[in-house]
C-alpha cells in the first residue's frame, strides 16, 4: 500500500480480534519504521512501552475507562518520552556527523533546551506525536488498524509501567486485525475552513 492509500485507509479502530496475534517479525518491522520518525535535533526522545503482559494490560485497561481496545488489541504501544533525552549523551546522536557540525549542535541542543520545562515537554509530544502517526501509518501498510489513545488516568499507568521521573506519557497506539468495518461517520471540514493562507 502506497503512503496516499495508506493516509486514506486509516481509521481509529476500537473492536480487535484477541485472537489475533502479531509475530516478531512483524513488531520489529513496524518498530524498525516508527524510529523512522523525525525529532528535533535527531534526539529520538520517544520511547515505546510495548506491553506484552496479559495481567499488566488489564490493570491498564482498569485505568483506561475500561476502554476494550487495551487488552484485544494484538499490540498495544505506549508512547513515552524521555524529557531530558538532550542532555543525555547528545554526542551519540550526532557520532557521525562532520566535527564542525557536532561543535555546533550539541551546544545549540543544551541552549535551546537547558532549564525550559515547557519546552523539553513541547518537544517530546510532538515527537511522540509524529511517531503514533507514523506506526498507524505503518500498521495500515502492512494491513492491521490502529487506534490513538489517550482516555486514561496517566498517572495509574504511570504507576503501572514505573515510569521514570524524567519520562512523559504522551498516547497510547493500540494495533491489531479490525473486527468489522472502522466508523465512517467522522465529517471532516472543508480545506477552506481550516487552510489560511499567509495569515488570519
Amino acid at each position: 500500500m502506497n503512503v496516499a492509500a495508506a493516509i486514506q485507509a486509516r481509521r481509529a479502530v476500537r473492536h480487535f480480534d484477541a485472537d489475533h496475534k502479531m509475530n516478531k517479525k512483524e513488531i520489529d518491522k513496524l518498530l524498525s519504521l516508527a524510529v523512522q520518525s523525525p525529532t528535533a535535533f535527531n534526539i529520538q526522545n520517544w520511547r515505546f512501552v510495548v506491553v506484552q503482559d496479559k495481567t499488566l494490560r488489564e490493570k491498564i485497561r482498569a485505568a483506561s475507562w475500561d476502554q476494550a481496545q487495551v487488552t484485544e488489541a494484538s499490540l498495544l504501544i505506549i508512547l513515552c518520552a524521555d524529557l531530558k533525552a538532550w542532555e543525555k549523551e547528545p554526542i551519540r546522536y550526532w557520532r557521525s556527523a562532520p566535527e564542525p557540525v557536532r561543535e555546533f549542535i550539541v551546544p545549540a541542543m543544551r541552549d535551546y533546551y537547558n532549564g525550559l520545562d515547557q519546552v523539553q515537554r513541547d518537544e517530546a509530544m510532538r515527537s511522540c506525536g509524529i511517531a503514533a502517526q507514523t506506526l498507524m501509518l505503518a500498521a495500515k501498510s502492512m494491513g492491521y488498524d490502529s487506534c490513538p489513545m489517550d482516555g486514561f488516568d496517566f498517572d495509574a499507568v504511570s504507576d503501572l509501567i514505573n515510569l521514570p521521573d524524567d519520562h512523559a506519557i504522551c498516547l497510547f497506539v493500540a494495533i491489531g486485525k479490525a473486527i468489522g468495518e472502522a466508523d465512517e461517520g467522522k465529517d471532516k471540514l472543508p480545506l477552506d475552513e481550516v487552510i489560511i493562507t499567509d495569515s488570519f
